[in-house]
């Protein structure tokens, strides 16, 4: 009797599919947030280039006498 008990609880936890759901969504903001720190650290670095260029530049607009 305590076997069939032990099997029934064994069946039953494996049949209860109630929070894979959840552990869905949370693979998929993971892989949303690799993503976007891939995609945004070369975008900033590029962005950083553009502005010390741009700031070297004007620093030597007035520099010539």
């Amino acid at each position: 009797m305590k076997l069939n008990v032990m099997t029934n609880a064994v069946m039953n936890f494996l049949r209860d599919e109630e929070g894979a759901s959840g552990i869905e969504y949370a693979l998929v903001a993971a892989m949303v947030a690799i993503g976007i720190v891939t995609f945004v650290t070369p975008v900033r670095e590029a962005i950083v280039t553009v502005f010390t260029q741009i700031q070297t530049e004007l620093g030597n607009v007035g520099g010539g006498s």
